[in-house]
C-alpha cells in the first residue's frame, strides 16, 4: 500500500482545528504540518493535536508537503491559492476565494497555469441529504424544478469584526445557498432580485450590511428559487432546502432536530436537542470534503467542486447584493461581465 500523503494546513482557527483534526483521523493521511498567522497559536494547536507546526505558510511549502488545506480568513486565500500555484500543490480552499470577481480571476487564472486540483469548500455537497436530492433530481424523478425554498438561520449573529470583514450576509452565509441550488438543481441562477435589513442588531447598518435577507433567483429553466436568511434564530441551526416538481416535492433538513417549532395541535414534538451551529448540523459533510480532497489528490481525479463553480456562486452573491443596494432585479450575466478583469 503507498504511503500516506503529508499535508499542510494554514489557519487553525475555530474551522482549521477541526479540519486538521479530520485529516489526521483520515487513512490516507501520513502526516499534517500546520501553520497561522498567529505563530503562537499555531504552536498551541500542535501541542495539542501532536503535529509540527511551521512559521509561515512559506515555511510550510518549503517543508515538503504534498498539497495545501487552506483554512484562513478570506483575505488570505488568493495569496495562499498562488502559493500552491507556484510550488505545483494540490489544494482545498475554504468558500469563499474572494469577496470579489478580479480577484477570483487572476486566482483561477493562475491556478488554471500551474494545472493544479483546487478543491473549495462547499461541504453541502457532500451532505447525505444534498446528495440525495441532486440525484433525485438529476434521476427525473422530482420531474422538473418549479419551485426551491433555501433557508439558513443562524443560531447567534458573528462579532462586528467578522461581519465587517465577510463581504455582506450574501457572500458569506447565503453564498452556501447558491451553490446548493445550483447543484441540486443541475441549473444555473440568471437572476436574482434581493433585499435585507437589520433588525436584531442595528449595528449593523453601519457596516452597510443587513441580518435579515430575503432573495428570488431565477432558474434557467424557469424555475423560481425563494430564500431566506438570518443571523439570529432563537431554536438553533436552521438550513433547509425544499424542492417542488412536477413529479415530487423533497426538502433537506427536515428533521427530528430541525430547530423550527409546529404550533399545529397533533404536531409531535421535536425529539433531541436541536442543531447548535454549521459543525453540529453539517460534521459529517466536512469529514466527507477532506476525504474526497484526499482521495483526489491520491488518483488525479477531477475536483468535486472547482473554482469555476465558487466563481458562479461568488456572481450570484455579488448580484444578490447589488441587487440589494438598487433595489432591482439584477442579471447574473450583468455582474459577471462588469466585474471580470480585462484580458491583455
Amino acid at each position: 500500500m503507498a504511503a500516506g500523503l503529508a499535508l499542510g494546513l494554514v489557519g487553525v482557527g475555530r474551522i482549521g482545528a477541526f479540519h486538521a483534526q479530520t485529516l489526521l483521523a483520515l487513512d490516507d493521511v501520513s502526516s499534517v504540518t500546520i501553520a497561522d498567522a498567529d505563530p503562537a497559536r499555531a504552536r498551541r494547536v500542535a501541542t495539542e493535536l501532536g503535529v509540527e507546526a511551521a512559521e509561515t505558510p512559506e515555511m510550510l511549502v518549503d517543508a515538503g508537503i504534498e498539497a495545501l488545506v487552506i483554512a484562513t480568513a478570506t483575505p488570505g486565500h488568493g495569496p495562499l491559492l498562488r502559493l500552491a500555484a507556484q510550488a505545483q500543490l494540490p489544494a482545498f480552499c475554504e468558500k469563499p476565494v474572494a469577496l470579489d470577481l478580479p480577484t477570483m480571476d487572476l486566482v483561477r487564472d493562475e491556478v488554471a497555469k500551474a494545472r493544479i486540483v483546487v478543491q473549495v469548500g462547499f461541504q453541502r455537497r457532500f451532505d447525505a441529504g444534498y446528495l440525495a436530492a441532486h440525484e433525485a433530481v438529476a434521476a427525473g424523478a422530482v420531474g422538473r424544478v418549479l419551485v426551491m425554498r433555501a433557508a439558513t438561520h443562524d443560531p447567534v449573529s458573528p462579532p462586528a469584526d467578522y461581519i465587517a470583514a465577510s463581504g455582506g450576509i450574501f457572500s458569506d452565509l447565503h453564498i452556501h445557498d447558491f451553490d446548493a441550488v445550483r447543484f441540486v438543481s443541475g441549473e444555473e441562477i440568471t437572476e436574482v432580485y434581493a433585499d435585507g435589513a437589520a433588525l436584531d442588531a442595528q449595528w449593523v447598518n453601519e457596516l452597510d450590511d443587513v441580518d435579515v435577507a430575503a432573495a428570488i433567483l431565477q432558474l434557467s429553466g424557469g424555475g423560481l428559487v425563494l430564500v431566506s436568511g438570518t443571523r439570529r434564530d432563537p431554536l438553533g441551526y436552521d438550513v433547509r432546502l425544499e424542492v417542488f416538481g412536477t413529479g415530487d416535492s423533497i426538502v433537506v433538513g427536515q428533521d427530528a432536530r430541525s430547530p423550527i417549532r409546529s404550533v399545529e395541535p397533533d404536531a409531535r414534538p421535536r425529539r433531541g436537542s436541536a442543531y447548535r451551529d454549521f459543525w453540529d448540523r453539517f460534521e459529517p459533510a466536512y469529514r466527507n470534503e477532506l476525504a474526497a480532497f484526499v482521495e483526489t489528490v491520491r488518483t488525479g481525479a477531477p475536483s468535486p467542486c472547482s473554482l469555476d463553480e465558487a466563481r458562479a456562486a461568488l456572481t450570484v452573491a455579488l448580484a444578490a447584493e447589488r441587487s440589494r443596494a438598487e433595489r432591482r432585479p439584477v442579471s447574473i450575466e450583468e455582474v459577471g461581465l462588469a466585474q471580470s478583469p480585462q484580458k491583455g
